[in-house]
């Protein structure tokens, strides 16, 4: 063995010595080679080290690719900054990106750091910046066509057709009276106005259908009859504004409608082979990865060559790059995991690399103190009274015309006024294309902020307004009110259904004074629009199969969501719940120095990961007898929360429950609770010695014999056995108890079973 290692020392040493001495030699006798060959000096003559090291560390910094990174590395912090705080205030995340790119450009930090910005964002390195972000929106649009569910949309166009093309053709026909009005003032050099006007009425009826989207899911009405119908209004919308505005760049492009006319034609050639041709093709390749649960990577490069032809061809046509990949992305084939799958290997980089790049190099196009007077203003609110009257009311109004009430009609006229994103993607196109002026792009991206900002507040308004009429709904609450209502909260479809089982332990001979609901809240940013239906019956498959099993009938709630512990907590609060049953979370870095620097937060469900082993035994937490999740919902639900510590939970047959001092009592409640609804035998440990002296304790518990004779003991060890724990199916501790077992370091978190934790608030 040590005669092994010495030789493979050895060898090591002398191959090192031995190359190194050979290379030694190359580069002396090399040295000789330069003799008659005009050698530029080196730069070391005349300058000292540290001179040097600063001259080459300058040079690096303004290198193209180290100065392309740090505008990366600027962007998205501080678009992801800005997005967090958008989330915090209820407002979707892309207008923060929206606002962080205006922010970043000449109107804030230009203006205030004008050599600080001038050292981040030179002029000449624009371009790469602009190329970079053109990459990030043909995957953005590539995404967006894949979410679009054309399937519904077949199904469902004919209820939405009379809003969907009123939310058109209104905002279509104000923008170009818009433009009568703007035109001399504001029309650059050399642009006609039929193509001015029809850049500004095209401006003036897009929709944001992935921002509209994520705020149905966020407000869980993608279930309801009027989020079915602002989905279809806005997925129509979206394929005929990008359809109207192909036809628009080629009649600007070509300075005429007659000049347009063969664009045109190809145009509608190139949509034919894609539908007719590249379409079938792209299924059939689908189809033969059907089961597999993956994409392989020479069929990723195959929709990739799909997706850059298609963006190519409609470049070289003269509709725009965009409009190919949106049409690649609306051709994919409609199986929503095959979609899913894609979307997941493109939609990070796309969304989270290189679409905040669109947003800063908008930003750094948009001027706004060129807005230096109030005239300039009046006019910016002009256009924005146009976007709102045209977009809102006309959709509104086109809502009433179908006979839906007030607040359905003006509740899809505010989702239809959402503008966002692609808002932006058009008014680029129209700077680029010289249609826009400085002057009206920065009031047009103004526009584009505030009609997307609004969409939230509006919303709220309108349910505030409309929250006194009664409906159906309110009825039903009324009469739940007299039963026993148990909400249960999961993540995992696994833990769903052991929650389910606990409910059904605590409630399972009330017939029909019970209510129990199961909610599962989704984040929003794991969603997609058209696979939404699924996600959601995955999510309640084995709950329902286990109520199925159960016999027990159960209430199924789901919500995509933004901030999960708020929306848990008021979901809570405003239900009229009696208990609240959720599984125990963990921060991953809770205690650690790691986690208190950085606050890091993950929540894992399976104790086995969550909880540090005791003795190589059982389970205990760091510091803290709750992970910060649960803490917070304990701290702001005015209801008792049940938080069970599952270790193999099946049914409540033997309950153990120690009674610590008089503060515990209310725990009785929960135990004459299981007995009654699932026969079970409860040992209540006098671990404090109050019980006996405690006359209305006694009671308590004789009442409960009288009902139910033998199925409670009281008993009085001091010393709790490992082999009575386990013979145990749950234990029943108040919060506070919970605590002082944690503070303590009980030797009896080594051998615990199940365990409710109950908090009364």
């Amino acid at each position: 063995m040590n005669l092994g290692k010495y030789k493979n020392i050895i060898f090591y040493i002398s191959t090192i010595a031995f190359f190194s001495c050979l290379m030694y030699w190359f580069f002396v006798e090399g040295k000789t080679l330069e003799i008659g060959e005009n050698i530029a000096p080196s730069k070391a003559t005349g300058a000292t080290m540290w001179e040097n090291f600063v001259d080459s560390f300058l040079t690096n910094l303004h290198h193209p690719l180290a100065l392309l990174l740090a505008q990366i590395v600027t962007i998205i912090m501080v678009a992801k900054l800005f997005g967090w705080v958008c989330v915090k205030l209820k407002q979707p995340s892309v207008i923060g990106e929206m606002i962080a790119g205006i922010v970043l450009g000449p109107s804030l930090f230009g203006l205030y750091f004008p050599e600080l910005s001038a050292f981040i964002f030179p002029k000449e390195s624009l371009p790469n910046l602009q190329f970079l972000s053109q990459i990030g929106l043909i995957l953005f649009m590539y995404i967006v066509g894949m979410e679009l569910d054309l399937s519904v949309l077949r199904k469902k166009a004919h209820d939405a057709v009379v809003i969907s093309h009123a939310s058109i053709i209104i905002p279509f026909a104000l923008g170009v009276g818009l433009s009568y009005f703007i035109y001399k003032e504001f029309a650059p050099d050399g642009i006609q106005f039929s193509s001015f006007a029809l850049f500004i009425a095209i401006a003036m009826s897009i929709t944001a259908f992935p921002v509209l989207a994520r705020i149905v899911q966020e407000r869980n009405l993608h279930k309801t009859k009027i989020g079915t119908v602002v989905i279809t209004c806005a997925a129509a919308d979206d394929i005929t504004a990008w359809c109207i505005l192909a036809a628009v760049i080629a009649v600007v492009k070509a300075g005429s409608f007659s000049g347009s006319v063969f664009v045109i034609l190809m145009a509608i050639l190139y949509v034919f082979i894609m539908i007719k041709a590249v379409r079938p093709f792209l299924t059939r390749i689908a189809e033969s990865q059907k089961g597999k649960g993956f994409i392989s990577k020479a069929l990723v490069a195959v929709f990739f060559l799909i997706l850059i032809i298609s963006s190519y061809a409609t470049e070289v046509i003269g509709i725009h790059a965009l409009f190919g990949a949106f049409m690649a992305g609306a051709i994919m084939p409609e199986n929503v995991k095959f979609r899913n799958l894609f979307i997941e290997k493109i939609e990070d980089v796309a969304l989270v690399l290189l679409l905040p790049l669109f947003f800063v190099f908008t930003g750094l196009r948009t001027q706004i103190g060129l807005l230096n007077d109030p005239h300039l203003w009046k006019i910016g609110g002009f256009i924005i009274l146009t976007a709102v009257t045209g977009k809102f009311v006309g959709s509104a109004l086109a809502a009433k015309f179908l006979k839906l009430s007030w607040k359905d009609s003006l509740t899809i006229g505010a989702l239809m006024n959402t503008r966002g994103l692609t808002e932006l993607i058009v008014l680029n196109i129209g700077y680029d294309l010289g249609v826009l002026g400085p002057e009206l792009f920065a009031m047009l991206v103004i526009m584009a902020l505030f009609t997307t900002f609004m969409t939230g507040p509006c919303l709220d308004l309108i349910n505030y307004l409309f929250k006194g009429k009664k409906s159906i709904e309110d009825d039903e609450d009324k009469e739940n009110d007299a039963k026993y209502r148990v909400l249960l909260s999961f993540e995992t479809p696994e833990s769903g259904s052991t929650l389910l089982k606990l409910a059904d332990n605590l409630t399972h001979k009330m017939n029909g004074n019970k209510s129990v609901t199961a909610m599962n809240i989704a984040p929003i940013d794991e969603l997609h629009a058209f696979d939404i239906d699924n996600y959601e019956k995955e999510q309640f498959k084995d709950v329902i199969e286990t109520s199925n099993e159960l016999n027990l009938e159960v209430t199924t709630l789901f919500k995509a969501s933004t901030d999960i512990e708020n929306d848990l907590t008021n979901i809570t609060n405003k239900g009229n719940y009696d208990l609240l049953l959720i599984m125990l979370g963990k921060s991953m870095y809770e205690g650690s120095l790691l986690g208190r620097l950085l606050g890091f937060t993950t929540k894992i469900i399976n104790p086995e990961k969550l909880l540090n082993t005791v003795k190589g035994k059982g389970y205990i937490f760091n510091n803290s007898p709750f992970d910060d999740f649960t803490l917070q919902i304990l701290d702001k639900t005015n209801i008792p929360v049940g938080v069970l510590v599952e270790k193999d939970f099946k049914s409540a047959e033997r309950i153990f429950i120690p009674i610590f001092n008089l503060s515990d009592f209310y725990l009785l409640e929960y135990a004459k609770r299981l007995i009654n609804n699932n026969n079970s035998q409860i040992i209540i440990l006098d671990a404090g010695g109050q019980i006996r002296s405690n006359i209305e304790v006694k009671e308590l518990i004789r009442s409960i014999e009288q009902v139910a004779p033998n199925h409670i003991t009281l008993y009085n060890e001091k010393k709790i056995e490992k082999e009575f724990l386990d013979s145990q199916d749950l234990m029943l501790i108040s919060s506070k108890s919970w605590k002082n077992l944690i503070d303590t370091k009980s030797l009896w978190l080594s051998d615990i079973p199940s365990t409710l934790i109950i908090s009364n608030p």
